[in-house]
């Protein structure tokens, strides 16, 4: 099973997906490629795969992505047999933008294995106070052109099962954790 979640830069993704991969030891997380620059706190293989345009373009024509898009100038991709393998035999959780979720969710249920959906809400005001307080300080072109899609990736909502606010973190784990629960039971009664 693969449990995507998606929201605005800011809403809090990174976070609830480590705090989940460490409550419930039966769900993990695949890591994904991209172009951008690592960050001060980012582990290769881990946080993610960084590879130049050129790799992972290559990537992409040698159909190793399953999905990708260019988010804040920089590509990111799912990596085909890393989350083919890991939702086959267990839980995946991944961060996927919305462009990605419709093109993933339906890929992965016409090979049979089960995708849901969760899209995190966060205040305007709150993601902006939160994207001009993180660790790895974004510059405010930055900033902006993550603001700048809040409205877009807002309007994506109606895709995806649940909908919830992150407003409050142990709130939210405690939501996630009951729907992946809740969903992954459902799918071994099947």
């Amino acid at each position: 099973m693969l449990v995507i979640l998606s929201g605005v830069a800011g809403a809090g993704k990174d976070t609830i997906i480590k705090a989940i991969t460490k409550k419930m030891s039966n769900v993990c997380t695949v890591p994904s490629y991209t172009t951008r620059a690592p960050r001060a706190d980012d582990i290769e293989g881990v946080s993610y795969y960084f590879v130049s345009k050129e790799e992972f373009e290559k990537l992409i024509d040698n159909g190793d992505i399953y999905e990708y898009d260019i988010h804040h100038n920089h590509y990111y991709g799912s990596s085909k047999k890393m989350i083919h393998e890991k939702a086959k035999n267990g839980i995946v959780i991944k961060d996927i933008d919305v462009n990605g979720t419709e093109k993933l969710e339906k890929i992965l249920s016409e090979e049979g294995i089960k995708v849901v959906t969760i899209f995190l809400r966060v205040p305007k005001d709150e993601l902006k106070r939160r994207l001009e307080n993180r660790i790895d300080k974004l510059s405010h072109e930055e900033i902006m052109l993550r603001l700048n899609r809040f409205d877009y990736e807002e309007s994506k909502m109606h895709i995806y099962d649940y909908v919830m606010k992150n407003d409050n973190l142990e709130k939210a784990l405690s939501i996630i954790e009951t729907i992946i629960t809740k969903e992954y039971e459902e799918e071994l009664k099947k």
